[in-house]
């Protein structure tokens, strides 16, 4: 993937995780970003974080055609700032 893109997509990941901490929507992200502050991560990396666990959710989705899972998401976001994939 070009620069760019890569850009382009992280700043879109991070405005739907703006927007998720905003509208408190799903709750776990808030808890997620609240507990990661409290743990010393800045405000970059803790948002950062959550969209990696979000990036893992939508490539889930996309992997095996199935919708947005919740229970999964959410499972994602207790383990952080273990990332998804380790």
């Amino acid at each position: 993937m070009e620069e760019r893109s890569r850009k382009m997509l992280k700043e879109n990941l991070l405005e739907v995780v703006d927007n998720q901490l905003r509208d408190q929507t799903p709750p776990e992200a808030k808890e997620t970003y609240e507990r990661l502050m409290a743990q010393g991560y800045s405000d970059q990396e803790a948002r950062e974080l959550i969209a990696a666990a979000l990036s893992n959710e939508i490539f889930e989705m996309l992997k095996h055609k199935k919708p947005y899972h919740r229970e999964r998401y959410a499972a994602a976001l207790d383990r952080l700032p273990k990332l998804p994939w380790e």
